[in-house]
Order: structure tokens, then C-alpha cells, then sequence
């Protein structure tokens, strides 16, 4: 037997430093590859089953190829503007994490040392007990689901080429802005706007920045809205559970460290989805008289959507609350007011990204200002004696701060979302060409989800009649809740 215990086993040593909190490095690797689940291989299945067979590969390349583009984006400058050092009160200073020297050194977000009005230090700077290797990958699953989520208000018309350049252009000059000003150490992190996990840097701002790049895109051809069926709701049902599953790691890991907090966010995070699950099932059977598999998904992301920026924040009761309105207000919005909305109508938003993150992100962070808890807001948040409005005292302050970051937050993605639009179309149509919008996979790709004739062949209806996306006779929505038709 070795007497010798190898470095990389010694509790103290160049590869164990007295700093490091192994359960908890552990901890953090596990919740950052829980939240790359969600998108890879989760997002990519849930859109590639959720749209027309016909779109199949290009839906479920778009989360792929941006899970991917936004790895490399973030640790070669994307990382410091978000988490580094401060440049401006909603940007950090530009920079590349990729040196060894940086990256096994203990983690540590420098602007975010908290000060009294006096100058005193109030909390001290983050700093949690494991390397910034772990940190940076954290911080890169949240900014790559972010892109992907936007994907969706795009599917089934973007040009490919165009959303290649969206990808690096949008993560760079929106996702970096909303990051920094939030968790990064920025003016809202300061001013003690709750965001316990992202509903206003994820959510929010991915449903307005969707919304807004769909209004620049243009919409799907009619017959697509017109009928834009599943290509399979088993899969489907896949990605979301992953989706699900993968939310302990995208709510659990947010307090840096596996602690109580931590526990408290994991179980109130599923309890917020079910109860919205539940509840949209239930309008759907109520209001239409089916229960829509579709509407049950939706209502479970409302539910983990709404839940985010308040998960280690709220008591359960709370979490229950926070779940029958995000299972009856997104519902709302989606099933009668954008019917009744002409603008809403106007806008393709393909799989209703506005109403299941943009409303339901919105709804959150509002209830968070009203529902936060004391206690777990002295575990969590660095402006202290922090709470919601049910709880007295600076509560009623903190709903009106949640509603200012909010307005922050919608504000600049559709002014840079707008730009950034218009900046491409002028180098790429940001729409397909009509002879791809036709076909869809095989004109884009040249490959198809379906083999259901010959390989790489062009569909020819004097040839294949006997199947076709656009031949098949309509047939009313389960439940009416598959938003992925607007009318």
C-alpha cells in the first residue's frame, strides 16, 4: 500500500487549498451542468418536437449552435463585463477567462462589496470557497439558456446566418448589461432589486428581447401560423421534463454554496410548478373542455419562470401563491388578451415566449418585492434588514425598486435588441428567402428530422401526397392552448 497520499488527494496542497469547500465546488459543478441539461440536450429536444416536422432541424440546430457560440463568446470577454471588475454602474471591464492564473484562484465577483452611505462596509464582497473555473462555467449554462430561450419567439423563419451574428452580438451588448447591473455588482445589485436566480436577467429580458427580434424578423408564413402542429409531443414532453428537473440546479445553485438557502430554493421551486401546472390544466378543462398536454408545459415554465427571482427568498405558502398566478395570469394574457391585442397578434411570436417568460418573469420579480421573507433575505441579498411589502417596514420600497429594475431591464433590450437588428439586416436578411420558408430542414440544411422518403430529396407532392405538412386537413388545437399558432 502507498504511503504517499498523490497531491490531488491531499486535504491541504496546491490542488486542495485551504479555501476550497469541496461539497460545495461539487455542488456548483453539478447545478452549472443541471442548467446546461436544460438546453443541451433539454431545449434542443423541446423545440425540435414542439414545431412543424418541417422545421425540426433547423429549431433544435438554433439551440445548439448557440449553447455552443455563446461557450466561447463568454470566456473570451463576456464573463469579466458581467461578473468583473466595474467599467460603468451597469457594465463591467472586457477581458478574457481563460488563464490558468485567474481561473484556480478562489472565486470572486469584485464589485460586489456592499457599503453603507457612511463608507463602512455593509457585506462583504462574494467570494465563494471554490475556483473561478467553476464560477465562470456557473455564470456561462445561465447566459447560454438565455439565447436559447429567445430562439424560440424566432423559430421557423430566422435565417440561420443572420442568428449566428445575433448570438455573439446580443449576448455581448444585452446579456452583459442586465447581468452586471443585477448580480454583478451593478447599480441595481446596490440599490437591492431582488433577482434571486433570473427572472429579470433571463427571463424578462429574454421574452422582451425575443418579442422585440420577432417584431424585426417578420412572421411565418400564413399557412405555418395557420397550422404549426407538434412533430412529436412524446419528445416534447422530454425536453420539458429535463427543463424541469434541471431548474434545481438553475434555482439551487444561485446562493453559491450548498446551504440551507439552497434547500429552500430546490423544494419552492418545485412547488411553484406543479401548482401552476395544475391550475392551467384546470383553466384548459374549464375554458375549452380538454386538458392540452402543450398548456400543461406551459404552465409548468410559467411556474419555474415565475418562481426564479424569489426561489431561496420566499416561505412555501408563498411559493403556492406565486404558483396559482403564474398558472392563471400568463394564461390570461396568452389565451384572451393576445387574441384581443392586435399588436400581440401582429407579432409571431412562435412559441409565446412573451407570455410564459417575458409576463411570468414580470409576475415574479413583483411578487418577490412582495413575498420575500426577512430571514432568507439576510442569507442571500446584500442590502440587509431586506423584505417584502406583507412584511412591513422597507417591504412597500421594495416592490416599487422591483418595478424600476423591471422597466430597466425591458427598456434596454428593446432599444439594443431594436439595434442590433437593424445592424445585421443591413449585412444579412434577418428572414429567410421565401423558396426556404416553402420547404423548411431540407432547403436549409439539406437534412430532414424524418425520413419519411428518400434522403436528402426536396418534397415533391406528385411524389410524396401521401404525407405532407401542408396537405394535411386542420384540425382544431387540443385544448386551444398550442400558442404556437397566433392568429
Amino acid at each position: 500500500m502507498a504511503t504517499v497520499v498523490p497531491i490531488a488527494y491531499q486535504n491541504t496542497s496546491a490542488s486542495v487549498p485551504d479555501w476550497l469547500n469541496k461539497g460545495d465546488n461539487a455542488w456548483q459543478m453539478i447545478s452549472a451542468t443541471l442548467v446546461g441539461m436544460q438546453s443541451v440536450p433539454g431545449l434542443v429536444i423541446l423545440y425540435g418536437s414542439i414545431v412543424k416536422k418541417k422545421w425540426a432541424v433547423n429549431s433544435a440546430f438554433m439551440a445548439l449552435y448557440a449553447f455552443a457560440a455563446v461557450l466561447i463568446c463568454w470566456v473570451t470577454w463576456a464573463y469579466k463585463m458581467s461578473f468583473g471588475d466595474k467599467l460603468l454602474p451597469f457594465w463591467g471591464k472586457a477581458g478574457p477567462a481563460l488563464g490558468q492564473k485567474f481561473l484556480i484562484r478562489q472565486a470572486r465577483l469584485p464589485a460586489t462589496t456592499q457599503y453603507y452611505d457612511s463608507g463602512a462596509v455593509e457585506t462583504a464582497v462574494i467570494a465563494p470557497f471554490y475556483p473561478m473555473a467553476s464560477m465562470v462555467y456557473f455564470q456561462f449554462v445561465f447566459a447560454a439558456i438565455c439565447l436559447i430561450l429567445i430562439a424560440g419567439s424566432l423559430l421557423g423563419r430566422m435565417n440561420i446566418r443572420a442568428w449566428m451574428l445575433f448570438v455573439p452580438l446580443w449576448l455581448t451588448f444585452s446579456y452583459t448589461v442586465g447581468a452586471f447591473s443585477l448580480w454583478g455588482g451593478g447599480f441595481l445589485f446596490h440599490w437591492g432589486v431582488m433577482d434571486y436566480s433570473g427572472g429579470y436577467v433571463i427571463h424578462l429580458s429574454s421574452g422582451i428581447a425575443g418579442f422585440t427580434a420577432a417584431y424585426w424578423v417578420g412572421p411565418r408564413l400564413k399557412k405555418d401560423r395557420e397550422r404549426f402542429p407538434p412533430n412529436n409531443v412524446l419528445l416534447m414532453l422530454a425536453g420539458a421534463g429535463l427543463l424541469w428537473m434541471g431548474w434545481a440546479g438553475f434555482n439551487g445553485g444561485d446562493p453559491y454554496t450548498a446551504n440551507i438557502d439552497s434547500s429552500i430554493a430546490v423544494l419552492n421551486t418545485n412547488i411553484c410548478a406543479a401548482t401552476s401546472l395544475l391550475v392551467w390544466t384546470c383553466l384548459d378543462v374549464i375554458f375549452f373542455k380538454k386538458p392540452s398536454v402543450i398548456g400543461a408545459v406551459q404552465g409548468m415554465i410559467t411556474g419555474l419562470v415565475c418562481i426564479t427571482p424569489g426561489a431561496g427568498l420566499v416561505q412555501g405558502w408563498a411559493a403556492i401563491v406565486m404558483g396559482i398566478l403564474s398558472g392563471s395570469i400568463p394564461w390570461y394574457t396568452m389565451m384572451v388578451i393576445h387574441k384581443r391585442w392586435k399588436l400581440l397578434q401582429k407579432i409571431d411570436d412562435t412559441l409565446g415566449v412573451f407570455h410564459t417568460h417575458a409576463v411570468a418573469g414580470l409576475l415574479g420579480g413583483t411578487l418577490t418585492g412582495i413575498f420575500a421573507e426577512p430571514t432568507l433575505c439576510a442569507l442571500f441579498l446584500p442590502v440587509t434588514n431586506s423584505r417584502g411589502a406583507v412584511y412591513g417596514g422597507s417591504g412597500g420600497v421594495q416592490v416599487l425598486k422591483q418595478l424600476a429594475g423591471a422597466c430597466f431591464i425591458i427598456g434596454w433590450n428593446v432599444v439594443m435588441t431594436s439595434i442590433i437588428c437593424v445592424v445585421i439586416n443591413f449585412v444579412i436578411p434577418l428572414r429567410m428567402p421565401e423558396e426556404q420558408l416553402l420547404i423548411g430542414d431540407d432547403a436549409v440544411h439539406g437534412e430532414e428530422a424524418y425520413a419519411l422518403w428518400g434522403d436528402g430529396e426536396i418534397y415533391d407532392s406528385s411524389k410524396h401526397g401521401w404525407y405532407s405538412d401542408e396537405t394535411t386537413q386542420p384540425k382544431p388545437s387540443s385544448g386551444v392552448t398550442q400558442v404556437v399558432v397566433n392568429e
